[in-house]
């Protein structure tokens, strides 16, 4: 592992009693919901890691304490670094603490952490739907949330279907 990169590792650890595993040779620092905007603001103001190059989740349902891991990646160009953050969270009521004031782009990706997972970004300035009408009920990237189907329209079946098909009535 690179020298520099263990000794900010070593820096969250002690500062923010953060959990690093290693996972097929890259770190991953695991962090309490109320740590992640310190953490980030250290790690963008100490450590030069400019860029939030994604946030998302990931569903472990049905576990559910934690369900969600809220995934941070972080790059610092200054020194040609790439760090994965983890926030585990709770099924019920699942919400983190926005970055969106440490990084801008987190605004956009904190709407659609809500829209996809129903994850809320507390304290974020405009919280709503951003892929899905705001009508839609549910959180389509769930592992819980229920899965359409379509019969497929082959020859043999063509009427069949066609008769059940919705069609615009004139």
């Amino acid at each position: 592992m690179d020298k520099k990169l263990q000794s900010i590792l070593d820096a969250l650890q002690t500062e923010f009693s953060a959990s690093v595993e290693e996972f097929r040779g890259e770190p991953q620092v695991t962090l309490a919901a109320e740590q992640i905007v310190p953490a980030l603001t250290r790690l963008r103001d100490k450590y030069h890691f400019e860029q939030l190059i994604t946030l998302t989740a990931v569903d472990y349902w049905p576990e559910e304490n934690p369900r969600f891991h809220v995934i941070y990646l972080l790059r610092s160009y200054a020194q040609h670094l790439t760090l994965l953050l983890r926030v585990p969270v709770s099924g019920i009521n699942p919400a983190v603490p926005t970055v969106s004031g440490i990084y801008a782009n987190a605004n956009w990706r904190e709407r659609e952490l809500w829209d996809m997972f129903g994850i809320k970004a507390e304290g974020h300035p405009d919280l709503r739907r951003i892929l899905m009408p705001a009508d839609w009920e549910g959180h389509p990237l769930r592992k819980d949330y229920p899965l359409g189907y379509e019969e497929p329209q082959f020859t043999f079946n063509f009427e069949e279907i066609d008769l059940r098909k919705p069609y615009a009535r004139e």
